[in-house]
């Protein structure tokens, strides 16, 4: 099994694959709201399905 890395938005508790992560900037992020900072408050995967807040 491929190791996970954690998302590089600070208070997002997800992990992401490498194969499906979003990079910007050299840091890898679980989702493009995570990437772009959550514009609009988005959440980092559909309706918040994750579990974590990080888009509050």
């Amino acid at each position: 099994m491929v190791p996970a890395t954690p998302c590089a938005c600070v208070p997002c508790t997800c992990e992401v694959q490498m194969s499906q992560a979003v990079v910007r900037d050299g840091q890898t992020f679980c989702s493009e709201a995570c990437a772009t900072g959550h514009p609009n408050h988005l959440p980092c995967h559909c309706s918040g399905s994750c579990g974590c807040t990080c888009a509050e």
